[in-house]
């Protein structure tokens, strides 16, 4: 039942994307385009060159370009059916959208079930955590809504290990490991978390006398489990290193990591989408520069729910103080770098991660630890929820039995509306184009202008069309050689940018007269091209060039 209400809540949280799978895109034209891409391009990889997945078709001839961002290698089930053309891979990409919140939802509902919450504070929970206020912003970022994994790996452990079961144990590291295989973003954050459980739970164990032995099966189960962990992680990781070894660009520096951080103030600021709070926020939120990833708003109702569950004898204390001050701790390093010289750099703690922890000097933008803020948030909102209940059903020990559960559910039910309300919002779906017919006629490899950053991501989604080789691209970063490239060929055609050209390897060049004003190829197909090695067609809005031998 949690399962099915997470879907038909994801589908009516996301509408009406459901309704148009295959023509509309969530929130916009640029990253989700270019997700949508790494989804088709894992699957035709798999089917064609499965020992060479990160060796992608964009930014040619570079190599790994796939690592270039996060690669979401773990929808690669889906992704196998996304790579037969532009349709597919746009319907694909829209049914793991929704997939994400549903999963979410069910996660923190399970977690927080197995952690002693009622059915209907796991409910709190789940539409707490998949529909927090601060989650509009991430729309875009399909590797930051798939959290789901987060809270279903733990809830398979902790129910693993509570019941000694080595089953459930493998599951929940199985469950890890493919969070890690969907990027960084989340996949380090869960390990570092899982790292910290450990720990805790070895003082703990420690600490009790007599010990309890673990069985056999819960021994070999997680022996085996971190072993299956680690070499997601490895695996994962080894492009990522080749590409911070080959390309200097990609370094994650402290003043870049500092202009992607966001402020105190930032928990007081809400996505500009949100529907109740948007407006409210807004002069707290302008005041931010990046506000995709500096409005970290967790909700009204979540925040006091939540301070509720501090005191609410459903979770042990022990376990209520350690969500407590991980909340904060999570808050706080969620706050990511400043800008400053001395001692005074300390002040974020996030620094020391930054410095000090493996990983976490390639992480660019600090507030999607918020994910963590976000659970521990539910989590203790579940327990807040069954505290009110509990108080009702105090309140109204005189009344018949279907009566006080009538009105707990009735209460419960606002509560759960009230925090889906906060998390609402209208999500932007604009349509998505499709593809110049005059592509399938472009000799490989193509060159598309404009080359600015963004519509490389229309033009990898393009590509998507039996993956021809494409110098342009999107990622996290721009190539140093890409950047050199337009700088080249911003005169084009002329005989110095056909010769930029020649050098690159590229043999057509597709210009898109209508994307290109404002840039230096506004007016290029005026130019001439007479006694130019050079042939230029006009087909579907678009000029094509084909560089003759």
């Amino acid at each position: 039942m949690a399962a099915v209400g997470g879907v038909l809540l994801a589908v009516l949280m996301t509408w009406p994307l459901a309704a148009r799978l295959g023509s509309h895109i969530a929130h916009d034209l640029v990253d989700p385009l270019f997700q949508t891409w790494q989804v088709a391009w894992v699957g035709h990889a798999l089917a064609h060159q499965p020992l060479h997945l990160f060796q992608a078709n964009i930014f040619w001839p570079l190599a790994d370009s796939l690592a270039f961002s996060d690669a979401l290698v773990g929808y690669a089930p889906a992704a196998v059916l996304a790579q037969q053309g532009p349709g597919s891979a746009l319907v694909v990409y829209n049914v793991l959208f929704v997939f994400a919140y549903a999963l979410a939802f069910l996660g923190a509902y399970l977690l927080a079930r197995e952690l002693g919450a009622g059915q209907l504070g796991c409910v709190a929970a789940g539409a707490a955590f998949a529909y927090a206020p601060w989650r509009l912003a991430q729309n875009g970022h399909l590797q930051v809504i798939s959290s789901g994994g987060v809270p279903l790996a733990l809830f398979l452990l902790v129910r693993g290990y509570r019941r000694g079961s080595g089953r459930l144990v493998i599951a929940g590291w199985l469950v890890a490991a493919w969070q890690m295989t969907l990027g960084f973003t989340l996949g380090l954050q869960l390990a570092y978390l899982l790292g910290v459980l450990a720990l805790g739970g070895a003082f703990v164990w420690w600490t009790r006398s007599p010990r309890p032995s673990p069985s056999r099966a819960v021994v070999a189960a997680t022996l085996f489990g971190v072993l299956v962990f680690g070499l997601a992680a490895g695996s994962q990781a080894r492009p990522y290193l080749r590409v911070a070894e080959h390309h200097p660009e990609a370094e994650r520096t402290a003043d870049h990591v500092a202009g992607f951080s966001p402020r105190p103030a930032s928990f007081l600021a809400a996505p500009p989408e949100s529907t109740i709070w948007g407006n409210v926020t807004a002069g707290i939120r302008d005041g931010h520069e990046l506000q995709s990833e500096q409005t970290l708003f967790p909700g009204v109702i979540v925040t006091l729910l939540a301070l509720a569950g501090l005191f609410s004898p459903v979770y042990p204390r022990r376990l209520r103080v350690g969500l407590g001050a991980g909340v904060a701790l999570c808050a706080i390093l969620s706050l990511g770098l400043r800008d400053v010289s001395g001692p005074r750099k300390y002040l974020t703690p996030y620094r020391l991660l930054y410095e000090l922890a493996p990983g976490w000097d390639g992480v660019r933008t600090p507030g999607r630890l918020n994910t963590l803020t976000s659970l521990g948030l539910a989590l203790l909102a579940a327990a807040g929820l069954c505290l009110v209940l509990r108080s009702l059903g105090r309140r109204t020990t005189g009344w018949s039995p279907r009566r006080r559960l009538t009105l707990q559910a009735a209460v419960a039910g606002l509560l759960v509306a009230a925090i889906l309300a906060e998390g609402a919002g209208p999500i932007p779906q604009p349509r998505v184009p499709a593809p110049p017919q005059a592509l399938d006629r472009a000799a490989a490899p193509v060159l598309h202008m404009p080359m600015d950053f963004f519509n490389g991501s229309r033009y990898a989604y393009w590509s998507t069309d039996g993956f021809p080789p494409v110098v342009n691209g999107n990622g996290a970063f721009e190539p140093s050689t890409l950047e050199q490239l337009r700088t080249s060929v911003e005169t084009f055609p002329d005989r110095s940018s056909l010769a930029a050209l020649r050098a690159a390897g590229v043999r057509t060049v597709v210009l898109h007269p209508q994307l290109a004003s404002g840039s230096p190829w506004q007016d290029a197909e005026h130019r001439p091209i007479t006694g130019l090695p050079l042939t230029r067609t006009v087909e579907d809005d678009v000029v094509v060039y084909r560089l003759e031998s």
